[in-house]
């Protein structure tokens, strides 16, 4: 893994929104004019997008959620479907979390089918975290979700358990969440996982499980505001 750190800034002058907001200034210089890239969700692809509204540059860009889009569509960026382009440039996204090889934990905040479904459809993958989301293995916030068709959520969770995980189905504002796919999350409480691409696939094979939030070798680029106020680069090899 390659390390590039690329500027540094007082910690005093630093605050979350501050980070956030430099990190997605910063990720616009890996855009060039008229690419087709996709749109991330969450807190940080909300900042990537808000930013990449304010710099006028013309892109086109494929969203991974509703919110993303409308979020894109607000700031005047060209929205297009996947199916509507032969290639997607770049895929800009945060992450819950990475370990040091760049393997990812996503979808806390529920698009984690579409995320990857654009991310696989990429020529690169850049991710956009803060210094936190950096672990030493994958599991370390405790919290693995998993997108699963309501129908199979009973033999999913049996066999998830069997795996090892403590599955849960997402609630939110007292309802189970439902995801734009129309499917259920689990929540899975895990402890570090020390074969994410082996653990992605026993998931997969189980019938009624879409997709989980392990994002195995698939980032390109993460690109990390640090606490001190640097960002810091990392690069897979």
């Amino acid at each position: 893994m390659g390390v590039t750190i690329i500027r540094a800034a007082p910690q005093s002058q630093i605050d979350p929104q501050s980070q956030m907001e430099a990190l997605s200034k910063y990720a616009l210089r890996h855009l060039r004019p008229h690419q087709v890239i996709g749109l991330g969700t969450g807190r940080a692809a909300s900042a990537f997008i808000n930013a990449l509204g304010r710099s006028l540059i013309a892109v086109r860009g494929v969203p991974t959620s509703r919110a993303s889009e409308e979020l894109a569509r607000s700031l005047g960026i060209e929205v297009v479907a996947l199916a509507d382009v032969p290639k997607i440039d770049l895929d800009f996204d945060g992450a819950d979390e990475v370990d040091p090889r760049l393997n990812l934990i996503k979808g806390y905040g529920g698009a984690l089918v579409r995320e990857k479904i654009v991310a696989a459809s990429a020529r690169k993958l850049i991710i956009l975290v803060g210094e936190e989301k950096l672990v030493r293995k994958l599991g370390a916030r405790g919290n693995l979700p998993v997108e699963v068709v309501p129908f199979a959520i009973p033999l999913a969770a049996r066999k998830a358990a069997a795996l090892g995980l403590k599955p849960a189905i997402r609630r939110r504002d007292g309802a189970d969440f439902v995801t734009d796919n129309g499917n259920l999350i689990l929540d899975c409480a895990v402890k570090e996982i020390h074969n994410p691409a082996r653990l992605d696939r026993d998931l997969r094979a189980i019938p009624g499980i879409v997709g989980t939030g392990i994002f195995a070798a698939m980032a390109t680029v993460v690109i990390v505001a640090m606490k001190s106020g640097e960002i810091k680069t990392l690069r897979a090899r």
